[in-house]
């Protein structure tokens, strides 16, 4: 049993869970970044396919990884302790080498958060291989790094396979003047009103890709269907979705790209 929680783990955690957690709140209300403008290599790697996984900011899963380190300093006991802190900060580091080799490789480009969080994650690691208990019953390790490091290489095939598009559906790329118009529309004071149950909705976010997070989107039925609106819905008495505001100009209905750039003045082409 250990006598104290692991507190070098605990305070490198708690860094890595701040970082990750300042990219998953950006991403989610598509707010940049700070340091990363349009177009620079940071921006490059947060925008790519790679930034994110089923659906939820790659930053996600890191930040439950950091979260998942900083509780396991807390197990008590040794074996236990030590096993599985080893094992979510090896595939912690595996996912963020392979991250970074993307990067570096495939998009030329290099993100210093992602940078920052990889090289935490490794150091946690060697930390975690420098606090190995020397008493393990029938510990060896040959057959431990091969059951680990083999799963985590399998894993890590998995995500580079869906990454490829051979199962799943990876997120792909930010057109750039698609989200040049969501980020006017989001600049200009547009809002967009809408419904998660409205197929018409879901077909105008559609049309913006990945770039639809961008969008001045307004959820007016936060509470379901058969919930009140919501306020600021009320209050513009929005009673068709989707419904538009643009320049004080109320639009009903589905907007094409070029109808949207129009009516808002966005100057790019479509």
């Amino acid at each position: 049993m250990r006598a104290r929680p692991n507190w070098p783990i605990f305070a490198m955690a708690l860094p890595g869970m701040a970082l990750t957690a300042y990219l998953t709140v950006s991403a989610w209300s598509g707010q940049a970044v700070a340091g990363c403008s349009a177009g620079s290599p940071c921006d490059i790697v947060l925008s790519s396919r790679w930034a994110k996984l089923l659906g939820l900011p790659t930053s996600f899963w890191g930040f439950l990884a950091y979260a998942s380190l900083a509780a396991i300093a807390f197990i008590k006991g040794a074996e236990r302790h030590w096993k599985l802190a080893w094992i979510v900060s090896l595939w912690g580091a595996l996912y963020s080498l392979y991250l970074t080799s993307v990067a570096l490789i495939e998009l030329k480009a290099a993100c210093p958060y992602c940078l920052a969080s990889s090289l935490l994650m490794l150091v946690i690691l060697g930390t975690v291989l420098c606090q190995q208990p020397g008493d393990l019953p029938k510990f060896s390790w040959r057959p431990w790094l091969f059951k680990t490091v083999a799963g985590g290489l399998v894993v890590l095939l998995a995500l580079h396979l869906y990454y490829a598009g051979v199962w799943g559906r990876p997120e792909g790329p930010e057109d750039p003047g698609v989200r040049a118009l969501a980020e006017h529309l989001a600049r200009s004071g547009a809002k967009f009103y809408g419904a998660y149950w409205c197929s018409h909705c879901q077909e105008q976010k559609e049309m913006f890709g990945e770039s639809a997070h961008r969008l001045p989107y307004i959820e007016c039925s936060p509470q379901g269907r058969a919930g009140p609106r919501a306020f600021e819905c009320q209050v513009e008495d929005i009673r068709s979705y989707p419904t538009w505001i643009i320049h004080n100009r109320r639009y009903e209905g589905v907007l094409s790209l070029k109808q949207l750039a129009d009516v808002s003045g966005f100057k790019g082409d479509f």
